[in-house]
């Protein structure tokens, strides 16, 4: 057993990883700047002790290993002290695959879009199914009410994110990781911080792609131009999934939407498996479901304990959560920030709330957000809005001038479009600006990658406030 000090502990992906760490028997220690739920009461549950701030004082004992997390830069305190007295650390990845991969059969879900959904899915199918998978996920799964677990199985489920390892290691995770079955979703340009064009994204899915054995199974969305041509010189046989590509191995028809989720028909090949229900909504959750029967079928599942996992599934917090519904108004948390996710997360509300008005409230936050690439594609995302509220660029001040998205050219063009649109700065004041503007039976999709200043509780706030509804 060693001694573990994560720095930048109370990421998702980091505070899971202690927990890992915690449930194999390690000593685990960390420190981070910021220590906030729900990440510190799952690591204060698991009698983790978190220093607040970052100094070598933290470091009572010499660690066996220090991880050192991906959002954490040269000049850090602990860094610095670390790199001068030579004591051996690693990053997430390299302390994920040395723990819990060797000689594990893996499987690693990756894609720029619905990888946490897929793997959320694939654990709790996986688990129906008898294999009991230890398993990471970069969000809850509403099915465990954490994002991981460790066992005794020989079978792993993993995010694989393409986004970069650490400051000393600029390759994306996945990389780490000992897929025999690789998921590629699809493939599209995001992190605009790491990746500097489409070529270089591809680029890194075609390596991980050569990580999978002649023996495992690569398992595609045929939908997806890049992801099928990032494929073409797989080592592993190619499986591909898609709702009505005809050359997929895997596909769905028939898609029928409900009160309480969707219903659809899966055929393998000329083979028509059966109909399967999914209590989730949005055509996109039926390809991850496609990719998640291609996984649990290499790995012998039957359709029948398929069709049990997927019919009991209960998503993923942060996608198209229900946050609460008060006087009418339903307010929706959702980590959509590119605008393919944008655009298929509201066509998912409009059929999961058939009738009523949609309100999207959206905050340039992440990388590719954030810079001009996608200042037009965005303009095409809120089709299934009445009205959007855009609030200003998250840290404007580090994005150049000439590369930043334009909030209020959004505005503009949404507004050409026939939608009511505004740039409004300020969770408080966003409040202020909807409150006079919801009409009953509103749907508000509240669309960040990040906290967006306690948004969603706010609105919740002012709802109760102006209807008298008691907390």
């Amino acid at each position: 057993m060693a001694h573990y000090h994560l720095i930048g502990i109370c990421g998702t992906a980091m505070a899971s990883l202690a927990g890992m760490l915690r449930a194999r028997g390690h000593d685990v220690t960390g420190s981070d700047a910021n220590v906030y739920p729900p990440m510190s009461d799952v690591l204060a549950g698991l009698g983790i002790p978190v220093c607040l701030g970052y100094a070598p004082s933290n470091f009572t004992r010499r660690p066996d290993v220090v991880v050192i997390g991906n959002a954490i830069a040269r000049g850090n305190p602990e860094v610095e002290h670390v790199l001068e007295h030579r004591w051996r650390y690693a990053s997430l990845p390299e302390v994920l695959r040395q723990e819990f991969l060797w000689g594990k059969r893996v499987l690693v879900v990756t894609g720029t879009h619905g990888k946490t959904t897929t793997t959320a899915l694939a654990a709790h199918v996986l688990t129906v199914g008898g294999l009991e998978p230890t398993f990471l996920i970069g969000g809850v799964a509403e099915n465990f009410g954490v994002s991981f677990r460790v066992t005794d199985s020989d079978f792993v489920v993993l995010e694989g994110d393409e986004y970069d390892t650490a400051y000393f290691d600029k390759g994306p995770k996945f990389m780490h990781y000992l897929p025999e079955i690789g998921v590629v979703n699809n493939v599209e340009f995001d992190h605009a911080d790491i990746y500097p064009n489409l070529d270089a994204v591809k680029l890194a899915f075609r390596r991980f792609v050569n990580l999978i054995p002649r023996t495992g199974v690569c398992i595609v969305g045929f939908d997806s131009p890049h992801a099928r041509e990032v494929v073409t010189r797989s080592p592993a046989p190619v499986e591909g999934f898609a709702l009505d590509t005809p050359d997929a191995h895997w596909r769905a028809a028939d898609i029928a939407y409900t009160e309480t989720g969707m219903r659809f028909t899966v055929r393998r090949g000329e083979v028509e498996l059966g109909t399967f229900t999914l209590p989730t909504f949005g055509d996109f959750n039926v390809r991850n479901a496609l990719a998640v029967m291609a996984a649990a079928t290499f790995w012998g599942l039957t359709p029948e304990r398929i069709a049990t996992g997927l019919s009991t599934f209960q998503a993923v917090k942060r996608r198209m959560e229900v946050r609460g519904e008060v006087g009418g108004v339903t307010v929706i948390d959702d980590f959509a920030h590119h605008p393919t996710a944008v655009k298929a997360t509201l066509a998912a509300l409009a059929h999961r709330f058939p009738g009523r008005p949609l309100t999207a409230v959206f905050e340039p936050r992440s990388w590719s957000s954030r810079k001009r690439v996608f200042q037009i594609a965005y303009a095409e995302a809120f089709d299934a809005a009445r009205q959007v509220v855009i609030a200003p660029v998250f840290e404007r001040e580090k994005v150049a001038d000439d590369d930043c998205f334009s909030p209020e050219q959004l505005a503009a063009d949404l507004m050409a479009r026939g939608k009511s649109a505004a740039v409004v700065s300020g969770a408080a004041a966003i409040v202020d600006y909807l409150l006079p503007r919801l009409g009953p039976g509103e749907v508000v999709a509240v669309l960040s990658n990040g906290g967006f200043g306690g948004l969603h509780d706010k609105l919740l706030a002012g709802l109760r406030a102006v209807t008298g509804t008691p907390a």
